[in-house]
């Protein structure tokens, strides 16, 4: 049986704020002529990384290398064995980020991912990715290591539809139950009344974007969800030391 995979490519600059649960209404308000909510509205996304027995990927990450990269499989809301998910290869290189993914069925990913067993893929780029996955996997013998769940809504841009803007609020994780069946409890580990928003773009930001982020006094900062969860256990382990 062939399996058609569903393959996106991107290649964008992502920029992330903080915001207080007021600035966040004021952000969305400023900007609601010009965004436009998509159609899923709060929507819950859900993902498993990959990673060394060691996290050499999140560590190597934390020290904000040039080039770092993050595998995972992501799924909106918590999957059935049929539930189309995708496996994410995310890279960033000098400020720009690259991810290309691959969309399968639930049960068709986990079957590559856990017993690397090639997906029936029609098409040169398919095989070029699922192979560009694998070896990544083989590469540095990645195994599942941390879920991470969050609340996210997306804005679009009807003028400029190279813009998005996500909002994401309450962030969790956890290091057991480390599939996307097991539900989207875990830890949080962002306030209830702070967002994480990012504004994602392959261009320069529109002024009347810009003029919003100054008015309100927003500016960018560093926030990992994956890299922040992992600061938190591996300080609780070296405090039990």
């Amino acid at each position: 049986m062939i399996i058609i995979a569903v393959i996106n490519t991107f290649k964008r600059t992502e920029k992330k704020y903080i915001l207080t649960s007021g600035i966040y209404e004021r952000f969305r308000s400023a900007i609601s002529p010009q965004m436009q909510e998509d159609q899923y509205g709060w929507d819950t996304i859900c993902s498993v990384y990959y990673d060394t027995p060691h996290f050499d990927l999140i560590r190597r990450s934390i020290d904000k290398p040039v080039y770092k990269e993050k595998l995972r499989i992501r799924s909106y809301g918590v999957p059935a064995p049929d539930t189309n998910v995708y496996i994410e290869l995310k890279k960033k290189y000098d400020g720009i980020v690259y991810k290309r993914r691959v969309s399968l069925p639930y049960r068709i990913a986990m079957d590559f991912l856990d017993n690397r067993t090639l997906p029936e893929v029609s098409g040169l780029r398919d095989r070029q990715i699922i192979n560009e996955l694998s070896y990544c996997m083989e590469h540095y013998s990645l195994r599942p290591a941390m879920f991470i769940a969050y609340d996210r809504v997306a804005l679009f841009c009807p003028e400029k539809p190279t813009l998005r803007i996500t909002f994401d609020r309450n962030i969790r994780f956890r290091t057991t139950d480390l599939e996307l069946i097991r539900g989207s409890d875990g830890q949080v580990i962002l306030p209830e009344d702070m967002y994480l928003m990012e504004i994602k773009e392959n261009g320069a930001m529109p002024l009347w974007l810009t003029h919003t982020l100054t008015e309100l006094s927003v500016k960018p900062g560093s926030f990992s969800k994956y890299g922040t969860a992992y600061k938190l256990i591996s300080g609780a382990a070296t405090n039990q030391l």
